[in-house]
């Protein structure tokens, strides 16, 4: 018979006396993280390792502090680097459909901006200005009058020749033309013309087309001539642009000389200036040609000299730090915005907004990978961007549009950026089995562990992070006892007697809840009680689902026996977990047998209702029962196994050694103790295994037990190698220590079928036979006799067979 677990294995109390304060107050408050050595030394590597593809991917359940510690380690961090540069847009002269990246030393990306603006601000006024001034008019009257002297003497000369001959030259609709005059100097007319003889005609004609072509080679000599005024006139607007244009654009060539791409762009911004004069000349406005309607002012644009500044780390202090909260594709790589007019969407350069990861470029960018997942391209592009070290800023539902659409295709900015992804385990292993590229791309991986020792060193940082708290958010200071209630809750959650949560989202909250429940007290202080009353307020605030299932049990309509013995019955323990709040449930497992060969049925598999494990479960009993019984002869045997009233699937294989316990008592026709409830997995050679979930399901039993009345003869029976994770609460402990409520370990399945049924389980002799008054020997009886029954049967069907075949033969 095992014996019985002492209060002190039931539960680990945290010694007061290692504390050597009164209060919280006291301590200063713990900086850094608990208990995350390993995840910790892995993000040192990671963020010191600037080679390529040593991205890092922070793994670990939600609350462990994963997001908190990246933001301190990297707020610290990135002060120690350098602050990376500016990037900027701007206008390509010679493609205007693909902007201009330049990278700038740290605040001068606003600087150049400011001086292209002040530039054009200046130009604005300068160049009307130099058209304005006399200079420019005497030098563009000059080269006019000239040409109108030159105009005046061919036309003179033509014109004279022309009267001479009795001829004027007159300005039509279709042009200037030579026309026959009378003496009188009035042109002759169609009848007159007629009236004269065919040899002055014919003279006429002769002489008009003379002069005719005489016409057309000074009108063909002007306009060449006003071709050559045009490209003076324009030279000359040329060179006095240039006078108030150059030296400005070669103040900042010279100034920004170390920057290649701008010298070039303000050698082509300046060609462009001079040949859109016109856009910097004061015009006059022009009356409306439809009186009362005014049509819109058309101004000229100047966007294309002004510069898009996309990244100014001015005010940087280090490299920067980024925090992506929503990573869709354009919060990331950025956007081209555009703008309605006239019912028309239009962009330009100057739309062009930049992203996250042009912010942190040079630095450091955080994301939660379930949120990049979920946003359509993110991750692909994101993907693509560190493969290939540069973002480009795209339109990517261009491809999914029926109509194909002019857009800016802005060039590639390169990227320097350690990308560092928060999720949780399953998504890290997912996309480590799935996405070949990932594997090369985040190399190295920051394990957060829920939990870590309760060492001496670990349960005073607890205490200081109690302290750190209460000052940030103005609590109550906790007391050695407060402080010692929440370490063990730690212990509780981590299921373990030497293991401490590192959840300390869960421990903020228990804070927080106790800070409450002892201002409510009017205590200055948080005690043991506050403590325990928070969590047990928190319980009753989330276990009305197990009330209610516990008042079933009571009420008998799920049934549930806690006294009394049954035949191939136990109480067996499962776990429910609603996700907020698990909690231990009693169930009925019963077991029939009976003569036959089909063995051993799992009813829930037959109905389907039953796991893999379940089903790996069963095959081990079956494997057990037949390497303890069936050595030196076969056995026969039909028995089924069930969970009554079980409405859903089964899954997991805590419920092995119930449900043996209850075949070996309907094989045996033992009773076993309906008072005690057992838990535990069982492997082929009869040892008892771990299971998890030990402490809700020892307090479910009690609860139930507690509610029809405690008698003594109560308990559970649990695997002795999870006496460590018992972390059980105060009412149990109390029942075990006045004798109420027992709970026994083993670790061979033959200690639980003794203590469910009083009788000793049996070893085998040497003879190969187990002893008289044991269970082993009442279940090799049965199972004797089933097999003689079956081969009585046999025998007889045998004979009954033989004799039918020689009366046939007869």
């Amino acid at each position: 018979m095992p014996d019985k677990l002492s209060i002190n294995e039931l539960y680990k109390c945290c010694d007061l006396n290692i504390f050597k304060f009164n209060t919280t107050d006291e301590l200063p408050p713990f900086e850094g993280t608990i208990g995350q050595e390993r995840a910790l030394k892995a993000l040192d590597f990671g963020i010191s390792l600037e080679n390529s593809g040593f991205n890092i991917f922070i793994l670990g359940e939600n609350g462990t502090g994963k997001m908190s510690t990246i933001k301190s380690i990297l707020s610290k961090q990135s002060l120690t680097e350098p602050v990376p540069s500016d990037w900027c847009y701007v206008y390509n002269f010679k493609d205007a459909d693909a902007p201009i990246a330049v990278s700038l030393e740290p605040g001068r990306a606003v600087t150049f901006q400011k001086d292209m603006d002040e530039l054009i601000k200046i130009l604005r006024v300068e160049i009307p200005k130099v058209f304005e001034s006399k200079e420019y008019d005497k030098q563009k009257n000059l080269i006019l009058d000239e040409f109108q002297k030159k105009q005046k003497g061919l036309f003179s000369t033509l014109e004279d020749e022309a009267q001479v001959k009795g001829f004027s030259i007159r300005k039509t609709v279709s042009g200037l033309l030579i026309v026959p005059i009378k003496k009188t100097g009035e042109p002759l007319n169609e009848e007159e013309f007629d009236a004269l003889d065919e040899k002055t005609k014919k003279k006429i004609e002769e002489l008009g087309k003379t002069l005719q072509e005489k016409l057309d080679d000074v009108v063909r000599t002007l306009r060449e001539g006003e071709k050559l005024v045009k490209d003076l006139l324009s030279r000359l607007e040329r060179e006095a642009a240039l006078s108030a244009v150059g030296h400005l654009i070669d103040e900042l060539k010279s100034k920004y000389r170390d920057h290649e791409k701008i010298t070039n762009y303000l050698e082509d911004g300046k060609e462009d200036i001079l040949e859109h004069l016109e856009d910097f000349k004061t015009t006059e406005e022009q009356p409306p040609a439809i009186p009362f309607l005014k049509p819109p002012k058309t101004e000229p644009t100047f966007t294309r000299y002004t510069v898009n500044v996309l990244v100014n780390n001015k005010d940087c202090k280090g490299a920067p730090f980024v925090f992506e909260s929503n990573p869709t594709y354009f919060n990331l790589f950025g956007r081209i915005e555009h703008k309605i007019q006239y019912g028309i969407a239009i962009t330009d350069f100057s739309m062009i907004k930049a992203g996250s990861m042009h912010k942190a470029n040079g630095g450091y960018i955080v994301i939660n990978v379930l949120d990049l997942l979920r946003n359509i391209f993110a991750y692909d592009a994101l993907d693509r961007g560190i493969r290939h070290r540069e973002i480009k800023i795209e339109d990517v539902w261009e491809q999914y549009r029926l109509v194909s659409t002019t857009t800016l295709k802005p060039a590639a900015i390169p990227i320097d950026v350690k990308v560092i992804l928060v999720g949780n385990p399953y998504l890290y292993y997912l996309l480590y089995s799935l996405d070949e590229e990932y594997r090369e791309l985040f190399k190295v991986k920051a394990d957060f562990d829920s939990r870590m020792e309760r060492t001496e060193e670990n349960i005073h940082k607890y205490a200081s992070f109690i302290a750190a708290k209460c000052k940030d958010d103005k609590l109550l200071p906790f007391d050695r006892s407060g402080v010692a209630k929440v370490v063990e809750y730690g212990s509780r959650l981590a299921e373990h007697q030497e293991k401490l949560s590192s959840k300390f989202s869960e421990i903020t909250d228990l804070i927080n809840e106790s800070h409450y429940w002892a201002l409510k007290a009017k205590n200055k202080v948080v005690m043991n009680e506050h403590v325990e009353k928070a969590i047990n307020e928190r319980v009753y605030r989330n276990n009305r689902i197990e009330e209610r299932l516990r008042e079933m049990i009571a009420e008998g309509t799920l049934i549930v026996d806690t006294t009394g013995e049954r035949v191939g019955q136990i109480n067996g323990l499962a776990v429910l977990d609603l996700g907020d709040y698990s909690f231990g449930k009693p169930s009925r497992i019963t077991a029939k047998s009976w003569a036959g060969k089909a063995g051993v049925v799992n009813i829930e598999r037959e109905a389907k209702m039953s796991g893999r494990i379940h089903e790996k479960a069963m095959f081990i009993i079956t494997s057990y029962l037949g390497s303890k019984y069936a050595t030196k002869k076969p056995i026969s045997l039909s028995a089924s196994i069930t969970f009554e009233q079980l409405y859903e699937m089964i899954e997991g294989d805590s419920a092995t050694c119930a449900e043996l316990y209850a075949l070996l008592s309907s094989i045996a026709g033992v009773p076993l103790k309906q008072c005690i409830a057992i838990t535990g997995s069982m492997d082929q050679n009869g040892e008892v295994q771990p299971i998890g979930g030990v402490n809700e399901k020892i307090e479910g039993f009690f609860e139930l037990c507690k509610l029809r009345g405690l008698d003594g003869s109560h308990g559970v029976i649990i695997p002795g190698r999870n006496v460590r994770h018992l972390m059980i609460k105060k009412d149990v402990v109390d029942a075990v220590k006045e004798g109420k409520f027992t709970i026994y370990p083993i670790d061979r399945v033959e200690e639980g079928l003794e203590i469910l049924t009083g009788m000793p389980a049996g070893e085998l002799r040497e003879d190969g036979m187990y002893p008289e008054g044991t269970v082993n020997y009442l279940v090799v009886k049965r199972l004797t006799e089933i097999s003689e029954s079956l081969k009585e049967k046999k025998e007889k069907e045998e004979e009954e067979k033989e004799k039918s075949k020689k009366e046939n033969d007869k």
